[in-house]
């Protein structure tokens, strides 16, 4: 039993008002079902909230992901929700994260970083190539993030 409002959040799909980085994480990773609500008159003393019950049922197994990366993706996607995919990624702290990023991974990896390489450019054509750049995070499930993920992971982008 949870408030109704986090209960909320927990239940809710793409498209929903309530849809954030809570319900994606949770959605992952089992679920979640609105079983009933519970009325404030059901306790003595009444809490000044409404409650509702949810039942959260582990997805096994869980999904084979590195979950830094993916909360590192999610981060970025839900900070501003009702923005595109595009434009959360073209502001300049996220390159700067990103850049940095690809150049630990390249160094650990013993990769030549390219002189001419372009951290903006690389982004704007793997947000190109899967069709998610002019996709704004509110509306997308869980696949969606999941093939942005490995997209990006693919070319040698990480988020963590």
């Amino acid at each position: 039993m949870f408030q109704r409002e986090f209960a909320q959040r927990l239940v809710a799909k793409p498209g929903d008002k309530m849809y954030c980085r809570l319900s994606a994480n949770t959605q992952l990773l089992a679920r979640v079902d609105h079983l009933m609500k519970v009325g404030r008159n059901n306790f003595r003393p009444p809490p000044q909230v409404e409650s509702s019950v949810v039942r959260i049922e582990p997805r096994n197994p869980p999904p084979s992901i590195d979950f830094q990366e993916w909360d590192g993706l999610l981060r970025i996607c839900f900070v501003r929700k009702n923005k595109t995919l595009g434009s959360l990624f073209r502001t300049k702290t996220v390159l700067e994260v990103l850049e940095k990023n690809y150049r630990i991974h390249c160094a650990l990896n013993s990769q030549e970083v390219p002189a001419e390489f372009d951290i903006k450019e690389q982004v704007s054509s793997i947000l190109t190539t899967s069709g998610k750049g002019e996709c704004r995070p509110k509306n997308m499930d869980i696949e969606d993030f999941l093939r942005v993920l490995e997209t990006f992971n693919t070319n040698g982008i990480h988020f963590t």
